[in-house]
């Protein structure tokens, strides 16, 4: 798993206290080769209940969708060189928000509260981490997309926030790709599709998922690890599904 990264390396993981923020969590605290893992989260006490049984294992609470949360993180690090930064912060629906099926549905409000939680905190995030991401050591930038972001295999329309908000997070991480790999030839910046995973952002979509289509969080963590895995600097910038295919933008 991860062989591009040295034997003790760094790993950051925001969003640690969603569902597959956790499984990447417990898939990382099982490989014997990472040395410090970082799970961020805004609920503290999920996060420091996972950390009482590793010591290579910490928490931090940060609400990384504000500049203070990611301060909190920056300082944190102090320039400290990362190995791979994986990123689980997205947002379909809350309370308030809920996936536009028609024009007539959508609000600058909530496509703005789409937009900000799933494009610009992500690429704020790395801006944050400037200094941990350049050198000369290996660095795996891996961000959750979804598929529905593809503005190519856009052939059903509806959740305008969502799909375009997705679209905007790719294009700022390929983007940031471009610039990375003149500060570190060795980063490499993906775009990952997990698939409808069970988790509570897929909850109230889940009776139309065909069968065998939903998966366990541990079985993403696994095959998105196992993708990042085979990708190498020369595919940075890339967006990639579950399975390991490539994903038109």
């Amino acid at each position: 798993m991860l062989q591009q990264l040295p034997q003790g390396y760094t790993a950051v993981v925001t969003g640690a206290g969603g569902g597959i923020g956790r499984a990447i969590v417990t898939a990382l605290k099982a490989d014997t080769r990472a040395g410090r893992i970082l799970a961020v989260s805004r609920q503290a006490l999920q996060a420091e209940k996972a950390a009482t049984d590793d010591d290579r294992l910490r928490a931090l609470r940060a609400d990384l969708t504000t500049a203070e949360g990611r301060g909190i993180l920056a300082n944190d690090l102090a320039g400290a060189p990362v190995h791979l930064l994986f990123n689980t912060i997205g947002i379909l629906h809350d309370a308030t928000l809920t996936p536009e099926k028609r024009l007539e549905d959508l609000d600058a409000e909530t496509l703005a509260a789409s937009f900000h939680v799933n494009a610009i905190t992500p690429m704020l995030v790395i801006q944050a981490l400037q200094a941990s991401l350049k050198g000369r050591h290996p660095a795996i930038i891996a961000s959750l997309s979804a598929r529905v972001g593809s503005i190519e295999d856009n052939g059903f329309g509806g959740w305008y926030g969502y799909r375009a908000s997705k679209a905007a997070h790719n294009m700022l991480l390929r983007t940031a790709a471009i610039e990375l790999a003149r500060y570190n030839p060795q980063a490499i910046v993906l775009c990952l599709h997990p698939g409808t995973t069970d988790t509570k952002l897929s909850e109230p979509f889940q009776a139309r998922v065909p069968e065998g289509k939903l998966f366990t969080p541990a079985f993403v963590a696994e095959r998105l690890l196992a993708v990042m895995g085979e990708r190498g600097p020369a595919e940075s910038g890339t967006f990639w599904d579950w399975a390991g295919k490539p994903i038109p933008w």
